[in-house]
């Protein structure tokens, strides 16, 4: 699907265009061969700078050729609470030309929601360069919201595992454990991408671009340690919690056990005056009731012990 805005920094709102046209956005989600091949008569760029940001596995880098210039990032992709990592990062393209910023994505993302939705303020298609930084700032945020987002879900499961016996929620920690993974890859590679978008003085023109990529790294070196104090604490908070299991399935058992042990010893004295031989004082009115006696003694002693021990 391809979807063209245009916008300057007076108008209020993005205004959706039929056709391209210079000074354009034009924003392009899980392109057909027919779209690819009119993007590319549109643009005049390689076929690659096109498909580059459709390949799943791509890594964040730039690359520059005929006077138009790609930019491929990751950004982050919540793919719901069910799926087997619920965050992950699927490359974003930018192709950067003299008439138009070009963004380029397999799945519909919230960095380009959020820009078509009008959050981000003083967004001009015209200001192509400054534009491009702000979708990078936009990204970035999204890390750190989604970060956030990830503690906050953690926190909900480390009050279930307080009682819980099973694996469940350690499992469930797991998925959020392999997002922070993906997220601290991403950002540490766009942080290498964006230092050397700094050395190649793309945007060196005017001041206020310089600052916003300043700002971008800045916002990427955040991410980078938040995502690393978030995996950190939630791989020792895994670690702890396996041992609280543990313990409590120990104490369990323990109280199995022990119940087991009071409830097996008149078992085993009414299994000797229930055989059928001689026993003594079985013609007595009162070996009922004394083998009952006996019975509820031998518990109570156990119970003692077992309790003096702290196993119950």
């Amino acid at each position: 699907m391809i979807a063209v805005y245009t916008k300057r920094a007076s108008e209020a709102t993005l205004e959706k265009a039929l056709e391209p046209a210079p000074g354009a956005w034009i924003n392009v989600t899980d392109p057909g061969d027919a779209e690819i091949e009119r993007l590319q008569r549109v643009l005049g760029v390689p076929r690659d700078f096109i498909t580059y940001p459709l390949d799943l596995s791509e890594t964040p880098r730039t690359e520059r050729e005929g006077g138009a210039t790609l930019i491929v990032l990751r950004v982050p992709y919540y793919q719901g609470e069910t799926a087997d990592v619920p965050y992950i990062t699927v490359p974003l393209g930018i192709i950067l030309t003299d008439q138009y910023v070009v963004t380029i994505c397999r799945a519909e993302t919230n960095v380009i929601e959020e820009i078509i939705a009008g959050k981000l303020r003083g967004l001009s298609t015209v200001k192509h360069n400054r534009f491009v930084l702000q979708i990078l700032l936009i990204t970035a945020h999204r890390f750190l919201s989604n970060v956030r987002k990830i503690n906050r879900a953690v926190d909900r499961l480390e009050d279930r595992l307080k009682h819980s016996l099973q694996n469940r929620e350690l499992l469930e920690m797991l998925k959020y454990q392999k997002s922070l993974v993906y997220f601290a890859t991403a950002l540490k590679a766009s942080e290498l991408m964006l230092r050397h978008l700094q050395r190649s003085q793309i945007f060196e023109k005017y001041e206020e671009d310089r600052d916003l990529l300043e700002d971008v790294l800045i916002e990427v070196q955040q991410g980078i340690e938040m995502t690393s104090i978030a995996s950190g604490i939630l791989t020792g908070t895994m670690d702890a919690y396996a041992s609280i299991i543990s313990n409590n399935l120990n104490s369990v058992m323990k109280i199995i056990a022990s119940v087991t042990i009071v409830l097996n010893l008149p078992v085993i004295v009414s299994s000797f005056y229930g055989m059928n031989v001689a026993l003594p004082f079985q013609d007595a009115p009162w070996a009922f009731w004394a083998v009952f006696g006996l019975a509820s003694i031998s518990s109570a002693l156990a119970l003692i012990w077992l309790w003096r021990r702290n196993w119950l």
